[in-house]
């Protein structure tokens, strides 16, 4: 780490204010597309699209939002409105009581799949149609360690 300076060199602080955009602005866009093709935010998107990934589309609720990075007060509230939905149900997870499983249920994948292609292609056109091949390996492999020591920070 820098001791001499507190401040960013201008290279970082050009840097440092694109990813600012990116983390505020790119979030906005996705909500608004979403929120008009498919009537749920892109938060929403992401833990119905997390739930499809998981083994028997199941999925602890703690780990559930470990990876949507949201507080499980946060995710319970969205959890309230997909099961008024008829898009997941919650159960006592039956290995550890402790525990609260949800699972998506078909209502739930239809919407995910019905939200599905206007949300990749706006993701496509504003994540990776500007770059090449190559700057979408060094950015992926740039923000996987941002992102990792970001979660050490936050579990720490």
């Amino acid at each position: 780490m820098d001791t001499q300076s507190p401040w960013l060199d201008s290279d970082q602080q050009d840097l440092w204010q694109a990813l600012l955009t990116v983390v505020t602005a790119l979030p906005a866009a996705l909500d608004r597309q979403l929120q008009r093709d498919a009537g749920i935010s892109n938060f929403e998107y992401g833990v119905l699209a997390r739930l499809s990934m998981a083994d028997e589309v199941t999925m602890r609720l703690s780990d559930l939002a470990r990876e949507c990075d949201s507080t499980q007060p946060r995710l319970s509230k969205v959890m309230d409105r997909f099961e008024s939905r008829d898009w997941v149900v919650r159960r006592t997870d039956p290995t550890d009581g402790r525990y609260t499983l949800a699972t998506l249920l078909d209502a739930g994948r239809r919407k995910l799949a019905e939200s599905a292609p206007e949300h990749v292609a706006q993701v496509k056109r504003l994540v990776f149609d500007p770059l090449t091949a190559a700057q979408q390996r060094h950015l992926g492999a740039a923000l996987t360690r941002v992102a990792a020591t970001v979660r050490r920070d936050l579990e720490g």
